[in-house]
């Protein structure tokens, strides 16, 4: 793709301009402050990096694990916080402690996640069905952020039969939500197929008192302004795709801000990619004030970062039990390092696999604006899709 770029570009989050409109999806056990920051440093400081998902209920309760999530980094600004509840005055109570504490700066809500233990209770995707509920989570974030911009991430809804996504954007901007991102995709696919990015146009039709930001597939700095071009959407938000990837976010930026023609996407050597893997492992390593389990909580990335590579079955497996900086560095250096970036690697990453049924409560379907209560098991530390 040579077209030129979408120019001037800005998206507006309540008082907070973000430009050019790049987001950092939120992705459990990924996106804490340390890969946030080898985002934020390939993107220059530019974009918005939101923090991993935090759920309500252990908010609230400040379980231990949970504050520690929520740290940000002092030069992370605007500060942004997704939350997950399936309970409105849980949610409101979450809203209102981060204001009172001065704990983010703007709250994302999390309605995306497609996983059976969350939807059975009836939480992630699944909750949107139910509309009622849906308005009074809603509602309860807006008014205990007391001015600070709620948004919301959201699928087009169950399957293709059950979709929720334009009735949810409707609700969402009479509620006060400040910007919508939409994944076109639905529970049941899971992560699999194509992203349906025409529901993306569709929801900005609907919705055009309000930015939407487009997700998935986005694999590539072209992949997102074609996504711009062909919804007419605000921004985009960025997930797996850069998974093992954070200069991805360079690519973007020099898309968007760029002379008018893509530039070709990054392609470092292994020898690059191994210096960012050391230092990933350093900052989690500091993060969490214990070297060896930053480089246990490391071992995850190592097959992106190395997907595609020629780097055997043996050595992928001593990268992914290293226990020190030291080991993991004597690991790499062992490697070819000249290694040019592999072709092919730039594409989907992650999780793929698609499911063709969503497993609900009892009767879930009945009635969509039957008011009805979610059990708290369904606020689990889960990615949120």
């Amino acid at each position: 793709m040579t077209g030129a770029r979408p120019a001037g570009l800005a998206l507006q989050i309540g008082p907070h301009t973000v430009q050019p409109p790049l987001v950092l999806a939120p992705m459990a056990g990924i996106t804490n402050a340390p890969f946030r920051t080898l985002c934020r440093e390939f993107s220059g400081g530019k974009g918005l990096f939101v923090s991993e998902m935090i759920t309500t209920r252990a908010l609230v309760e400040r379980d231990a694990k949970t504050m520690r999530l929520i740290h940000f980094d002092g030069t992370e600004n605007p500060r942004s916080i997704q939350l997950y509840g399936v309970d409105p005055v849980t949610v409101g109570k979450a809203a209102r402690m981060i204001v009172d504490e001065d704990l983010a700066d703007h709250i994302d809500l999390n309605f995306g996640c497609p996983v059976p233990k969350v939807t059975r209770k009836g939480g992630g995707s699944a909750l949107p069905y139910k509309r009622n509920l849906l308005r009074g989570i809603l509602r309860e974030a807006v008014v205990g952020a007391a001015g600070l911009p709620v948004t919301m991430k959201m699928r087009k809804g169950i399957d293709d039969d059950h979709l929720t996504y334009l009735d949810a954007g409707r609700i969402a901007v009479e509620e006060g939500v400040t910007a919508i991102a939409l994944h076109g995709r639905t529970a049941a696919q899971h992560y699999g197929g194509t992203a349906d990015w025409e529901a993306i146009a569709r929801l900005k039709e609907a919705v055009p008192e309000i930015p939407v930001l487009g997700n998935g597939d986005i694999w590539s700095a072209a992949d997102a302004v074609r996504m711009m071009r062909e919804t007419g959407c605000d921004g985009v938000v960025v997930g797996r795709g850069c998974l093992g990837r954070p200069w991805l976010f360079a690519d973007l930026v020099t898309a968007f801000e760029g002379p008018g023609v893509l530039p070709p996407a990054a392609a470092p050597t292994l020898k690059e990619v191994a210096a960012v893997m050391l230092r990933h492992a350093e900052l989690l390593g500091e993060w969490l004030a214990d070297e060896e389990r930053g480089v246990i909580d490391f071992r995850k990335h190592v097959a992106w970062y190395t997907k595609g590579f020629s780097v055997g079955s043996e050595m992928r497996k001593k990268l992914a039990v290293a226990s020190s900086l030291a080991e993991l560095d004597a690991l790499l250096g062992e490697l070819d390092l000249d290694q040019p970036w592999p072709a092919g690697a730039d594409g989907p990453r992650g999780r793929t696999s698609g499911r063709n049924r969503v497993v609900l409560p009892d009767g879930w379907l009945a009635d969509p604006y039957a008011c009805v209560g979610v059990s708290a098991d369904a606020e689990l530390d889960t990615s949120g899709g």
